[in-house]
């Protein structure tokens, strides 16, 4: 069986020139005689790998020089744990609440401090991104959190909230590299890579240095302690180092499409054919509010399960994987990252057509 077009919300679709070249390299890296996944962490081959992958990344978003790259382990939701350890100096968060993976942030905020749910959109399924220009920001607050791109519900921040000058936090993972962002409108930024940068194992935060200190809260694991990771370069234990190489070779591929803006491009290029569709099907509709759509993320239905179970089962026969819904909302989902080829989408409403042709 050939390459499928692969729809997954995350582990995702990888770019297949980066797949290409690191088989080329899986059994003898650069002359080294060994793989990256071979190698020691505190060799100079390996030195090179991630300190060009984070040149690499600094390039493409323009991350100025008072902000440190972390390339860290445990995913996006330990970093839900990490930001108020590192950053309740106040014992005070505020939280908007757009889906699952902020309310779990959120939840993890309250074991450490006073955790304020400032806006939430959980009255209509998390179908929209609620007005976050005015909100009622805590005096006191150490920050204002947000999760920027939903990736079960298919939302995304166009407008990121008025923190009222509070550092804001945001969890990126599945808007990661997908457009240009000014990174100094944020205090920490952080991804999982398994969405649009790499395979799983790998979160790169993003913070700026006056957030990274010595006073954490008490009990913080030396592990979580941003200052620890910042002051050894992401290598105090052993990085997932074979994940990191894939990340660089995946920023390298940006850089030679374009860079960002043209991902950016791209992307819209690609949501707009789906979301086009969906406006005039009679059978298909989506799910979010028009304004909110994510460019990475497209959840949509039919109405009616059966029909929905009956689609996700003949697309996957038609080479077209991993469209069913998140378990909590059911229906279906297209993920459409950086990696996903416009004709994958072109593909999938070819089908979305003959189905509904074949099935009103």
């Amino acid at each position: 069986m050939g390459r499928i077009y692969n729809f997954s919300a995350g582990p995702a679709v990888l770019p297949e020139p980066v797949l290409k070249e690191a088989a080329d390299e899986m059994l003898n890296y650069r002359d080294s005689g060994m793989s990256v996944m071979e190698m020691s962490h505190r060799s100079k081959v390996y030195d090179g790998i991630i300190k060009e992958a984070e040149k690499d990344l600094r390039e493409l978003m323009n991350i100025p020089d008072n902000y440190k790259v972390l390339f860290l382990q445990g995913g996006a939701s330990q970093q839900f744990a990490a930001v108020p350890m590192n950053l309740m100096k106040n014992k005070v968060a505020d939280y908007i609440i757009t889906g699952q993976w902020a309310k779990k942030a959120h939840q993890e905020g309250a074991l450490y401090g006073k955790a304020n749910i400032v806006a939430s959109s959980a009255d209509k399924t998390f179908s929209y991104i609620p007005d976050c220009s005015d909100l009622p920001i805590s005096e006191d607050a150490d920050f204002v959190y947000i999760c920027e791109n939903n990736t079960i519900y298919g939302t995304k921040f166009k407008n990121l909230p008025n923190t009222k000058g509070k550092t804001l936090i945001a969890d990126i993972s599945s808007c990661f590299l997908s457009e240009p962002v000014d990174v100094t409108k944020y205090g920490v930024l952080f991804g999982g890579a398994q969405k649009n940068i790499g395979p799983a194992g790998v979160v790169i935060v993003i913070i700026r240095e006056d957030l990274i200190t010595e006073d954490t809260l008490p009990g913080t694991p030396t592990m979580l302690k941003y200052k620890i990771h910042a002051d050894s370069e992401s290598l105090y234990n052993t990085p997932p180092a074979y994940g990191i190489y894939i990340c660089g070779k995946v920023f390298k591929w940006i850089k030679s499409m374009g860079g960002l803006e043209v991902m950016k491009e791209k992307n819209e290029k690609k949501a707009k054919l789906l979301y086009d569709f969906l406006d005039q099907s009679k059978l298909f509709k989506g799910t979010v509010a028009k304004e909110d759509r994510s460019l990475m993320n497209v959840p949509f239905i039919t109405g009616n399960e059966e029909l929905d179970a009956k689609f996700v089962k003949e697309a996957k026969a038609a080479g077209l994987e991993n469209l069913k819904g998140h378990r909590s909302v059911g229906g279906m989902r297209a993920s459409i990252y950086n990696a996903m080829p416009y004709e994958g989408v072109e593909a999938l409403v070819n089908f979305m057509k003959k189905f509904e042709e074949e099935n009103l």
